[in-house]
C-alpha cells in the first residue's frame, strides 16, 4: 500500500479540484509533506519539477479523508489541508496558513535576526556559543521580531541561533 502511494505521489496525474488555490505553485527543491487527520506524516520528500502541486502529486489515491499538506519553501512554509471524498480532491481555502521563516544573517559579528509572524505575538530567541546558552530573549507583543545582537569578534568558534514561533522551532547554525 505504501509503495503505491509513494509512486501515485510521484507520478503525474490529473485530478478534479474544487477551489484550488493559486498558490499550489511548487519548485524543485521544495520540501512537501503530507500528514492524515492522527498528525501522522504519510508522505515527505523533496519536489523533483517545478509545477502546480496537483498536477505533480496524485492526492486522488489516498483513502477518504482530510490531510494537511505542507510545502516548505526558501522563507515560508505553507499549510493547506484537503479533503479527498471518493477520489476527488478538494482544498478547504479557510485552513489555508503560512509560516514565514526567520531570517538569520552573520555580517562582521553583528547577528541580524528578522522575523515576521502573523498569528503568535510571542517568540523566543536563544543564542548558543559552542553548545553553551549564552542568551534568551522573549519577545512578546509584537507580530515582527527585527534584532541585531553584537558578538564578540574575539570568540571564534560555532554559534546557534535557535527562534521558537507557531509552535515550531527554527535553528542557524554559522562561524565567527
Amino acid at each position: 500500500m505504501l509503495a503505491v502511494m509513494i509512486g501515485s505521489f510521484t507520478s503525474y496525474a490529473t485530478e478534479t479540484l474544487e477551489a484550488a488555490p493559486t498558490s499550489n505553485y511548487v519548485k524543485k527543491g521544495n520540501l512537501i509533506s503530507v500528514s492524515d487527520s492522527f498528525g501522522e506524516v504519510i508522505y515527505s520528500g523533496t519536489v523533483n519539477y517545478s509545477g502546480a502541486l496537483t498536477s505533480l502529486f496524485n492526492f486522488t489515491q489516498l483513502k477518504d479523508g482530510k490531510y494537511t499538506v505542507e510545502v516548505d519553501r526558501d522563507y515560508e512554509i505553507e499549510i493547506n489541508t484537503i479533503e479527498v471524498k471518493n477520489h476527488l480532491v478538494s482544498y478547504l481555502a479557510s485552513s489555508r496558513k503560512v509560516i514565514f521563516k526567520p531570517l538569520v544573517r552573520n555580517e562582521n559579528a553583528k547577528l541580524l535576526i528578522s522575523k515576521l509572524d502573523l498569528e503568535s505575538d510571542n517568540m523566543n530567541v536563544e543564542l548558543y556559543y559552542e553548545g553553551e546558552l549564552i542568551l534568551s530573549e522573549t519577545v512578546k507583543g509584537s507580530k515582527v521580531l527585527n534584532r541585531v545582537y553584537q558578538l564578540d569578534k574575539t570568540l571564534k568558534g560555532s554559534y546557534t541561533a535557535k527562534i521558537t514561533s507557531n509552535d515550531r522551532v527554527f535553528v542557524e547554525n554559522f562561524r565567527i
